[in-house]
């Protein structure tokens, strides 16, 4: 008998697969788009929105000049944001703007086990990713809005979903730290079971290429690079809508 298809792992994101591959609870992710939408916008939120497909009379604003360089912003911000998390400063040679936490001098495996730093060092690339995405996202929108109608109303919407939905990706992304904790204390519970009965440990050898924490650092940047092209999805389909001639089948909006 053919299996059904399933609307969780259809077309779903770099993101939802890597952490299904680490956890396997997260892959029991199974909802309907539309529905949930619906209970993330209040009255206010769904008004705007209408507002937002709703096209203007008169709207036929002349086309402004297209912003070239946006393809090339977006490509030195892809390179800048994943070249941070590839450059974890102690597994890797370059030295890296936000180094991956190892245990501390004369720490012991139990302190050094503490997922604080890590979670720590999960939210600093995230607030790095957020603040360089959400200005070249700006900077698409004036673009579009200055481009022609429909470039217009699509910069209109995508404010408007990014307006709506702004304390709800917070909380989702805030999740993935938590999440990946997960996959910490599972390396770190392997590890100790490979030790044997002895038991003994010692955390300065953590920062050992080879070692757990280094299988664990290469998850972590996994998941990063995993949502960074996540965070880049909106403002990657603004700059190629940008692209499109104006009056194009792929330009234009057909709200209903």
């Amino acid at each position: 008998m053919a299996r059904p298809l399933q609307h969780a792992t259809f077309n779903r994101s770099a993101l939802v697969r890597v952490l299904s591959g680490a956890l396997p609870e997260v892959s029991a992710l199974n909802y309907d788009f539309g529905e949930r939408l619906g209970q993330w916008l209040d009255v206010s939120d769904a008004l705007t929105l209408y507002s937002a497909l709703t096209p203007r009379a008169g709207g036929g604003a002349p086309v402004g000049a297209a912003n070239d360089d946006l393809p090339a912003q977006l490509a030195r911000v892809r390179r800048h944001l994943s070249d941070s998390i590839k450059a974890d400063g102690v597994f890797n040679a370059p030295p890296a703007r936000i180094p991956f936490p190892v245990p501390l001098p004369n720490a012991t495996p139990e302190s050094a086990a503490d997922f604080s730093p890590y979670h720590r060092y999960y939210l600093a690339h995230q607030r790095d990713m957020s603040a360089a995405i959400t200005a070249l996202r700006s900077s698409a929108r004036k673009a579009l809005a200055a481009h022609s109608a429909a470039g217009r109303q699509l910069a209109e919407l995508d404010a408007t979903f990014d307006q709506s939905l702004a304390s709800r990706e917070r909380t989702l992304l805030g999740n993935i730290p938590i999440l990946l904790s997960k996959r910490f204390q599972q390396r770190y519970a392997d590890h100790r079971a490979m030790l044997g009965e002895s038991g003994a440990d010692d955390a300065a050898a953590w920062a050992q290429p080879g070692s757990w924490l280094e299988a664990f650092c290469q998850d972590a940047q996994t998941v990063l690079l995993a949502e960074l092209e996540l965070r880049l999805k909106p403002v990657a389909g603004l700059i190629a809508a940008l692209a499109a001639p104006p009056g194009s089948a792929n330009h234009e909006t057909n709200p209903r």
